[in-house]
């Protein structure tokens, strides 16, 4: 129910009209006088022109008042409001020549024929319009009694801030700590490696040079903090600023990534230390997020693997798209928790519509059980995240690899494909490009039976490949991390090991892009740009940490272990691979023709074999489904058990026609 006076002005409101009313009447009176000088008397050509008293005010106030002007905290206000004061304004001078030069006319009534006086009085209606919203910001931005105290004791221990990168960005920092000086920062000036910059100033403070120029500055103005205002530069300008600026002995700090403003995670004036996903940053992928919306909103969407680094990111982006219900399903109990409490702060936070989360907890390697949880959820897109992705300890226990990573995501797939899952996406690993690892080879495998699934189904079955992950549980930064925190060594596997990397959003980013763009059959691969030498990674985290290489902690090689390689490879032979109209995605559309016509009784065999964890007769059975799998010689190890020679028979041949 309305109140009683909801329809009339407040005191605010009807102060600040009164105020323009006031205002309009002397831009009138200010206009006769600026015009005509001493030509004629000023007052008698304001007595001529009555009417302008009348007709200034009614096409000006209206306008003033639908545009919101007197709804404005001034306090705040920015480029925002002074555009909406221009807008305002021209508007409502329109009106006014419209009202004085063909209204009046003609209504045979009188009006002011001097086209000059009307410009004059629209320009000092803006000017004093402009002018006066901004005086009320200056009084509004007043200190309380407390608050000068508090501004007293910081200007004797105020920092003094070199931000680097004079862009919009910078501008941004810079008006944030001049507009609230109880932050306690003063900034001293900029950093940029444009030349026309250089010499110039922006928001008063001066643009010294380029990013050579630090140590100078540093030294010569007493730098006390620098905040790298470049939230889309990349890993490689990062590094090699934050080293000249750790030469110059200042740790520096940074605003956040354009991805993570743009996921909402933060905001874009929240500075933080560097970290090593900034080092690594790359041109952010350009996601067509408006597709990505468009499929998942209102569907019944369901992600394996959801209390995992890859699921859990998979899970907050989705939430965002707003799909009817969320379906995380995890074998872990603690994760799954943790991600469904986080999801629902989130939606309780969320504006429009609702999303219904539903967690299940479930092992893939046991087919009814997906098959109950697929009839009873009836997911119509599937992201299938789980697996598992530690390189030597699935050449410690090569029956896991096969269980959760090959044979779980068969069961995921049948049962995606029974209750007709319109979409599925698999989440794989460059580690399957001719692969030299028992958990490469078991992710490949993987690949074919999506492959496979969307050959049969004619359905957007795809896989998505990327390198590793940084920030995901067993990453090596992590390890680096706890290596340096127990004072060290930092343990390296070889000087010339070369990876990719991507970000965990990233790579999220290009799974939710690949369910937008795939047909069937396909796989999606980033464009990860350069390998990362691991020596270079690790170096990067000590110095991050505040240390020093060989003076705080020692870096030690302790040679490759079992199935790693020193570099991994992107691209399978025989794959055709084209850019897609993501500039950094490509795609294999060809990549189901790969798949081998004894495929489903090549996983019949795998599956007895891991029974016995016999790890002779599941790499043969690998390299029957996968040609290209090179494993590492090695010893038979003394405890493994052997499969029956019948079994191992039929690993080593992957003969159809043999028992399984």
């Amino acid at each position: 129910m309305q109140s009683r006076n909801s329809t009339t002005l407040n005191p605010r409101t009807a102060y600040l009209m009164a105020f323009d009313l006031a205002g309009m009447f002397v831009a009138i009176v200010v206009a006769f006088a600026v015009r005509y000088e001493a030509l004629i008397d000023v007052g008698a050509g304001v007595r001529a022109n009555w009417i302008l008293f009348v007709i200034v005010p009614l096409t000006a106030l209206p306008v003033y008042y639908a545009a919101g002007l007197y709804k404005r905290l001034w306090r705040y206000a920015g480029m925002t409001e002074l555009r909406l004061i221009l807008l305002a304004s021209i508007i409502s001078s329109a009106l006014f020549y419209i009202v004085n030069f063909f209204v009046l006319p003609a209504l045979n009534l009188p009006y002011c024929v001097s086209g000059s006086i009307w410009l004059l009085i629209s320009l000092f209606n803006l000017a004093f319009l402009a002018g006066t919203r901004f005086f009320l910001r200056l009084l509004q931005e007043r200190y309380r009694p407390n608050e000068l105290a508090e501004l007293r004791a910081l200007t004797k221990t105020t920092n003094r801030v070199l931000l680097i990168g004079a862009g919009d960005a910078g501008a941004l920092i810079a008006r944030e700590m001049q507009t609230k000086p109880l932050l306690g920062l003063r900034v001293v000036g900029f950093i940029d490696d444009n030349p026309e910059k250089h010499h110039r100033s922006l928001l008063g403070a001066p643009i010294f040079g380029d990013r050579t120029a630090i140590p100078e500055v540093v030294a010569r103005h007493e730098i006390d903090q620098i905040v790298i205002t470049m939230p889309s530069a990349s890993g490689r300008d990062l590094r090699d600023i934050v080293r000249i600026c750790e030469r110059a002995g200042v740790h520096p700090r940074t605003m956040p990534a354009l991805h993570e403003v743009i996921n909402g995670s933060v905001s874009l004036t929240q500075l933080r230390e560097v970290r090593i996903e900034d080092l690594l940053r790359r041109t952010p992928v350009r996601t067509d997020i408006a597709a990505v919306e468009e499929l998942l909103r209102g569907k019944r969407v369901l992600v394996t693997g959801g209390g995992g680094s890859i699921g859990s990111e998979l899970s907050r982006q989705i939430l965002r798209c707003q799909p009817a219900e969320l379906v995380l399903v995890g074998h872990g109990e603690n994760s799954i928790f943790e991600i469904q409490n986080e999801l629902r702060l989130e939606i309780a936070r969320m504006t429009g519509g609702q999303v219904k989360i539903r967690t299940v907890i479930a092992d893939i390697r046991f087919a009814e059980r997906i098959a109950n949880v697929f009839r009873e959820v009836r997911p119509e897109i599937v992201f299938h995240a789980a697996a598992h992705k530690h390189v030597p300890l699935m050449e410690e226990n090569p029956a896991e690899a096969i269980t959760n990573n090959v044979l779980g995501t068969r069961n995921v797939v049948d049962a995606a494909l029974a209750v007709g899952v319109q979409r599925f996406v698999l989440i794989s690993t460059d580690k399957a490009v001719n692969p030299t690892s028992i958990m490469g080879a078991s992710k490949r495998v993987a690949e074919l039976i999506v492959h496979d699934a969307g050959r049969r189904s004619n359905r957007p079955y795809v896989a998505v490949r990327f390198g590793n992950v940084l920030g995901s549980r067993g990453s090596v930064v992590l390890t680096f991390k706890q290596q340096i925190a127990a004072g060290g060594p930092v343990t390296v596997t070889d000087p010339e090991m070369r990876r990719y990397f991507m970000t965990i959003p990233e790579a999220s980013q290009l799974v939710l892009q690949a369910a937008v763009l795939g047909y069937g059959g396909e796989v999606f691969l980033l464009d990860m740009g350069e390998p990362v030498k691991i020596i270079d990674l690790a170096t990067d985290v000590i110095e991050l940490s505040g240390l020093e290489v060989g003076r705080d902690i020692e870096i030690v090689f302790t040679g490759l272990r079992p199935g790693e390689k020193l570099y991994e490879e992107l691209f399978v032979t025989g794959e055709h691979y084209e850019r897609t109209q993501h500039e950094k995605i490509f795609i294999a559309g060809n990549a189901s023709t790969f798949v081998p016509e004894h495929l489903e009784d090549g996983l019949a065999v795998l599956e007895q074999l891991a029974a016995y964890n016999d790890r002779v007769a599941i790499v043969r059975g690998l390299q029957q489904l996968v040609p290209e799998f090179a494993p590492p010689q090695r010893p038979q190890s003394a405890p493994e058990q052997r499969a029956p020679a019948r079994i191992s028979a039929v690993g080593a041949a992957a003969q159809p026609n043999l028992p399984a």
